[in-house]
């Protein structure tokens, strides 16, 4: 599996792909623009969590 990208290669306005708690046993991918970084770490293991510009939350697991 490919490594989740790090919070440095997010940046608000990226297009990305996350996946929302709901789906973490699914691993379905929501796809959307940053609105917020909501992790403060420059890594997480499961993804940095954002939120979307729609208002759903959930960690990034690609850039789109």
């Amino acid at each position: 599996m490919d490594q989740v990208p790090s919070r440095d290669k997010i940046k608000i306005g990226s297009n990305v792909s996350i996946v929302q708690k709901q789906d973490q046993r699914t691993g379905r991918l929501t796809d959307g623009i940053v609105k917020r970084i909501l992790t403060s770490s420059s890594f997480h293991p499961h993804g940095i969590k954002v939120e979307l510009q729609n208002g759903k939350i959930g960690r990034v697991q690609k850039m789109a």
